[in-house]
């Protein structure tokens, strides 16, 4: 044999009756001496390594289905199959089977299925011949149907019938019978040639299922289907094939063989979905070979098409021609949904060269096209599409769009078309919305992302994704929490603002917010740094108003996943901006309920309390903690307390033990020290974390109007810092214990500064507590003094 008739797919049957590609190579039938006989081999073609050994087995039933399938068992749950490249390379190996067996080639199942050798003895001795059947007349209809219902139970007398109904060409004749039965309206003769075509199918013979569906067999067999006795009135299926389903070339298919291959796919499947009942659990391995003859069908059709790039080249070409109509391309896109549907059936080797070929036609910037279309239908199939895409491999669509940032504007970059698309998605309940929303986490997510020895993807594409994508992302939930688009509540002494969001709205935040959180936990420094920069997490923390309850626990999810980290640079932020009051004001006002929104805020305060977070303790208990004292149904606030009041002590224990002539200026870091170690952290490289710092964020046009009050801050912070050093005299600074003031309260205490150095020497925790001088200046206004808060 040459080495294109050699050639064969080797296939084994997996849990779920599909077939599993277990690679390409080259079969040989030769005496291994290990295994005492004649066996089967196949080498890979790749590298030659061993694909397949199997003994051929005198017992062995091997089956020869559609002049290039060999298939066989060698198990109880282990199918095996060869799929041939040629005719001729089948019909070879075929033969040398039959010799081995002994059995005449022409022959296309070579044993007998045998259940058990008292089954074989007692119902079929090797010497019996062939089912007799009965004539084809009307009047044996009855007798047929009982024949052939009555063989299922027995893969012996299956077998035997099946070769019987092929031998006899017998099917041409029943459906002869359809047609005669169907223009004399004889009802009776349609039940039973209802039940003998049903049970037919059941014998699970692929050498029937070509005669059956044939171009010349296939209506009529559906005619059969049509006539249940269990229905009251017959279904109309062949109208709904013949009249309704239309086959649309999009582009004229010059190939007359894929042509027919395409039209018998979809009757089959249609058969097998839509026509056929259910199989009950004594009938679900009856079809088995029904679904392996659709199998190979679509691998056929998506191969064929894949080869011919004539034809592909020109249904690209007339997807991104401006001059193409709007129904020639939803034609167009429709038929690149159903090529990529038939892909699933590939195997991985095979699905990775189809999608290659896509990918080098152009499929990207096509899609970037169409998805910016109106029509709500294209846009649809174009994102089905996409998700093909992301799936099959999200480093591919990652470099796509990493490339085009250097030839085209933010707005037409795909991915910014695909998050305008999930914004303006204008189904009620966001269906498009929330597929295209895990697409994106999909995209940005970096377990999925490669580094290699002299790139890093991770850090290339957050850093695109951050500069010219999270901006578009943002944009509705900055919009929404603007100031201009909140009110005051009406009558109400408190200072809170309510989001106007309707239902679909409060939805699409929901989806944006799910996917900021996701950042949170999979970006570290670059979704810290927009956060800091944008002053994001006060602009969440508004939905915390909303009238709907699963968005503020959306806003409420998002803080949590931040204290989660336990990061200093984001407490240090959260207390400066006091960002806990919008929070405690939603558990205040939510008042003595027990429900999801009680639970969770009262969940992120334990948690801050077991993990002794002890900086954002101390913010809460000084500032929050007489509007949270009444709260005694748990005993987390009441712990808070008591943490900070340890820790105090702590600290004013080690300030005791501290010589005073130690307490000078070079034991205690300065605001601007701190500051600069601040700064530090944001150029330096996070080696652990494998990424690249990102430049700040650039703001876009529509974000020019929002103050970045994080850094107002740092600024304000450090002229202050430079103020006072130009006012600072030579007296100790150091954390001190002072006596209590005049007015004898134990619960003021000296300045305490607490500094905590990272190995980097960055700053990653400071906890200024107020001096007793300022106390009674401050005791009107202290927040400390409010019974709460807003008032």
């Amino acid at each position: 044999m040459s080495d294109t008739r050699r050639r064969v797919k080797v296939y084994t049957l997996n849990e779920d009756r599909q077939w599993d590609d277990r690679g390409t190579g080259h079969v040989s039938c030769t005496y291994v001496e290990r295994l005492k006989g004649m066996s089967l081999l196949v080498r890979a073609e790749s590298d030659g390594s061993l694909l397949l050994e199997s003994k051929i087995n005198p017992n062995t039933a091997y089956q020869k289905q559609q002049d290039t399938l060999i298939v066989w068992s060698e198990a109880e749950n282990y199918d095996l199959a060869l799929s041939f490249q040629e005719k001729a390379g089948c019909d070879e190996i075929w033969e040398k089977i039959c010799q081995v067996q002994g059995k005449d080639p022409s022959v296309e199942v070579t044993q007998d299925l045998i259940e058990s050798e008292e089954e074989h003895i007692e119902e079929m001795p090797e010497t019996s011949p062939l089912i007799d059947l009965p004539t084809c007349e009307l009047n044996k209809l009855e007798e047929i149907a009982d024949l052939v219902t009555s063989v299922l139970s027995s893969p012996i007398r299956r077998e035997k019938l099946a070769l019987a109904l092929e031998n006899e060409g017998y099917i041409k004749k029943l459906l002869q019978l359809f047609q005669v039965c169907e223009n004399l309206e004889n009802t009776e003769g349609l039940h039973h040639l209802y039940e003998i075509i049903r049970g037919i199918l059941f014998l699970n013979k692929a050498t029937l299922f070509e005669v059956m569906f044939s171009d010349e067999c296939i209506m009529d067999v559906v005619g059969c289907l049509e006539y249940d006795p269990s229905l009251a009135q017959p279904k109309r299926h062949r109208e709904f094939l013949t009249k309704t389903a239309k086959f649309k070339e999009v582009i004229p298919i010059t190939d007359s063989e894929l042509r027919q291959k395409i039209h018998q796919t979809y009757r089959v499947q249609y058969i097998q979905d839509i026509i056929l009942p259910t199989p009950s659990v004594f009938e679900e391995n009856f079809l088995s070979t029904l679904t392996s003859f659709i199998f190979f069908n679509k691998v056929e059709i998506v191969s064929m098409l894949q080869e011919d790039e004539k034809f592909l080249s020109e249904v690209f070409a007339q997807l991104t021609d401006e001059a193409t109509d709007d129904d020639k391309r939803c034609e167009l896109v429709n038929f690149f949904k159903e090529f990529c549907a038939f892909s699933q059936t590939l195997q991985p080797q095979n699905r990775d060269a189809f999608f290659k070929t896509l990918a080098k036609l152009g499929i990207l910037p096509a899609l970037e096209i169409v998805m910016g279309m109106d029509d709500l239908q294209v846009r649809s199939a174009a994102t089905d599409i996409f998700s093909y895409l992301v799936e099959f491999s999200p480093s591919m669509v990652r470099e796509f769009v990493m490339q085009e940032a250097q030839q085209s504007d933010d707005d037409i970059l795909l991915i910014n078309v695909v998050i305008e698309q999930m914004i303006c998605d204008t189904d009620p309940e966001l269906g498009g919305a929330v597929q295209l929303m895990g697409l994106l986490r999909t995209l940005i997510d970096p377990e999925n992302m490669l580094a290699t020895a002299n790139k890093t993807e991770k850090s290339e594409f957050l850093n695109f994704f951050y500069n010219h994508c999270m901006h578009v992302l943002t944009a509705p939930l900055l919009a929404n929490t603007s100031e201009d688009k909140c009110e005051k509540v009406v009558g109400s002494t408190k200072s809170n603002t309510i989001c106007p969001d309707n239902y679909q709205t409060a939805q699409l935040l929901a989806l944006i917010l799910e996917l900021l959180t996701f950042c949170v936990e999979h970006h570290t420094y670059h979704i810290k740094n927009y956060i800091m920069n944008k002053d994001l997490l006060r602009r969440v923390l508004v939905l915390m108003n909303s009238k709907h309850t699963f968005l503020a626990l959306c806003a409420l999810r998002f803080m949590r996943r931040i204290i989660g980290l336990k990061d200093e640079f984001y407490n240090r932020y959260i207390t400066k901006g006091n960002l806990f009051e919008p929070v405690i004001n939603a558990l205040l006002d939510n008042g003595t309920r027990y429900n999801l929104l009680n639970s969770a805020v009262i969940e992120l305060f334990e948690f801050i309390r077991v993990e002794d977070i002890k900086s954002l303790i101390a913010h809460i208990v000084e500032n929050f903690y007489n509007a949270l004292e009444s709260i005694e149904y748990v005993q987390t606030f009441k712990g808070l307390k008591t943490k900070y009041e340890q820790e105090k002590d702590r600290q004013n224990q080690k300030l005791n033990s501290v010589p005073s002539i130690l307490r000078s200026n070079r034991f205690r870091r300065d605001a601007r020290a701190l500051e600069e170690d601040e700064e530090m952290w944001f150029n330096e490289d996070e080696d652990e974390e494998g990424e690249a710092v990102v430049p700040p964020v650039e703001k876009s046009k529509q974000e020019d109007d929002f103050p970045d009050s994080y850094e107002k801050f740092m600024e304000t912070k450090k002229a202050s810092a430079a103020n006072g050093a130009n006012g600072a005299n030579s007296k100790s600074v150091a954390a001190q214990t002072s006596p209590a003031s005049s007015n004898g309260s134990s619960s003021k205490n000296a300045t305490l500064t607490t500094a905590v150095t990272a190995s980097k020497g960055s700053l990653v925790g400071l906890v200024d507590y107020p001096d007793d001088e300022d106390d009674d200046e401050e005791e009107e206004t202290s927040p400390r003094k409010r019974p709460r808060l807003g008032s």
